[in-house]
C-alpha cells in the first residue's frame, strides 16, 4: 500500500545550497588534507616538506591537518553534524598556524581569510535554515480549544 503523503519534508532551496556549500567546502578539505599528505611524504615540494626533515611545530601541525582535513572532508561530505566540529578544528589550527604564528609557519593571509569566510557564510546559513524552521513550525502548528 503506498502512502498517502510522503514522510520526508520536501528541502528548501536553503537548505539545497547549504548541503552544496558543505559538498564545496568538503572538496576544498580533502584537497588541503592530500597536500599537506603529499609535503610529508615528499611527494611535493621537492621532498623538502618531508616529516622527518621538519621541525618539531611543523611536524605536529602537518600531520594534526593531514588527518583532521581528511576526517572534515567526510564529515561535510555525509553533511553530518561532527562535519563542521572538525572543521572548525582544522581551520582553527591553520588560522593559529598562519594567524597567530607566522614566524614560526609563516605567514598565509589568503588561508586566514578564506577560512574566516567559510565560517561568516557557513553561520548566515545556519541563521537562514534556523529562521525558515521557526517560520515553518509556526504556519504548521494548531492550537486546539
Amino acid at each position: 500500500m503506498d502512502a498517502d503523503s510522503p514522510t520526508i519534508p520536501k528541502r528548501t532551496l536553503t537548505d539545497i545550497l547549504f548541503i552544496l556549500f558543505l559538498r564545496l567546502v568538503a572538496i576544498s578539505c580533502f584537497w588541503f588534507g592530500l597536500q599537506y599528505w603529499a609535503m610529508l611524504v615528499g611527494y611535493s615540494l621537492v621532498g623538502a616538506g618531508r616529516f622527518d626533515l621538519l621541525t618539531l611545530p611543523w611536524k605536529v601541525a602537518s600531520s594534526s591537518l593531514a588527518v583532521l582535513f581528511l576526517v572534515t572532508s567526510l564529515g561535510l561530505w555525509l553533511v553530518v553534524s561532527w562535519g563542521p566540529v572538525i572543521w572548525v578544528l582544522a581551520a582553527g589550527g591553520q588560522i593559529i598556524m598562519y594567524g597567530f604564528l607566522p614566524e614560526i609557519f609563516g605567514a598565509n593571509r589568503l588561508v586566514v581569510m578564506l577560512h574566516i569566510s567559510v565560517a561568516l557564510v557557513y553561520l548566515g546559513f545556519r541563521a537562514t535554515l534556523w529562521w525558515e524552521n521557526r517560520k515553518r513550525r509556526r504556519e504548521v502548528s494548531v492550537d486546539l480549544p
